[in-house]
């Protein structure tokens, strides 16, 4: 794979990532989405979905990493970095765009969300309903959980535990399953493997702090959180943005280590 085949099809394939799951969160959470209120479970396998077709889409150029986790794991199992700064850029570009593709699809929903007195509580408010005072105490707007992850109770020792957790599950799968012939990325039944297994993840490990897993997935759409001209939308939340960041990356290190030692 050459290196503009590695940063294009990372950068499509993630911000196909993006704008499913993104989207399924969109249309989970926001007033007028015929989607609305759904539930935890339609978003689990929406994102299982959403890896899905990226996988496929983006396989066949990149390998489809779609995740600094599974390019930093894949680095330390064989011993090659060249690449790392390529996929990095593809898979944080990628998720930006996909983030602002969601905004687009759903922009008159964002704007009636965020105009409702009854969701942001009156002009100028910058939390929800169910949340009004912690989201205020953490900066975390109404919207953001559609563009990034953020724990249901703030304890950054669990919380980084939670995400390191759920990132050795996935790249454990990823590295004994999930890798094509030449193993520097998913195959085509490793795709299907891998979206079950962020399915899994989402319904048993995600309840914590929304399961980000993936580096790109989380910093990415929350960098366009902030840039965004939404009405109300709040804060970003950057005092937590290092969790969802370094945790999955810990975790990838540790799974190419269990593989290293277990399995090769």
């Amino acid at each position: 794979m050459s290196s503009s085949d590695i940063f294009i099809g990372e950068t499509i394939g993630t911000a196909i990532l993006i704008l499913l799951g993104g989207g399924v969160c969109a249309a989970v959470t926001l007033k007028a989405s015929k989607a609305r209120n759904a539930g935890w479970l339609t978003i689990a396998f929406g994102w299982g979905f959403a890896v899905m077709t990226a996988v496929y889409i983006a396989g066949p150029m990149s390998g489809a990493h779609l995740n600094p986790a599974v390019t930093v794991a894949l680095a330390i199992k064989d011993g090659e970095w060249s690449n790392v700064p390529t996929y990095f850029a593809g898979e944080f570009l990628g998720a930006m765009i996909g983030a602002a593709l969601v905004w687009v699809a759903y922009y008159g929903q964002f704007h009636a969300h965020l105009t409702d007195k009854e969701i942001v509580g009156g002009p100028g408010a910058q939390a929800t309903a169910a949340k009004s005072v912690e989201a205020q105490e953490q900066g975390a707007g109404p919207v953001l959980g559609i563009f990034s992850t953020g724990p249901e109770i703030r304890h950054a020792v669990q919380n980084l535990a939670t995400e390191i957790i759920g990132t050795v599950v996935l790249l454990l799968a990823v590295l004994t399953q999930g890798l094509n012939a030449e193993g520097n990325g998913l195959g085509v039944l490793g795709g299907l493997i891998t979206a079950l297994v962020v399915v899994s993840i989402g319904l048993s490990l995600g309840g914590p702090t929304g399961y980000a897993i993936n580096p790109a997935r989380d910093l990415g759409p929350r960098i366009v959180h902030a840039l965004l001209p939404l009405p109300n939308k709040g804060g970003s939340d950057w005092g937590y943005a290092w969790i969802p960041v370094v945790g999955p990356l810990i975790g990838g290190a540790i799974a190419a280590g269990i593989y290293n030692v277990a399995f090769a």
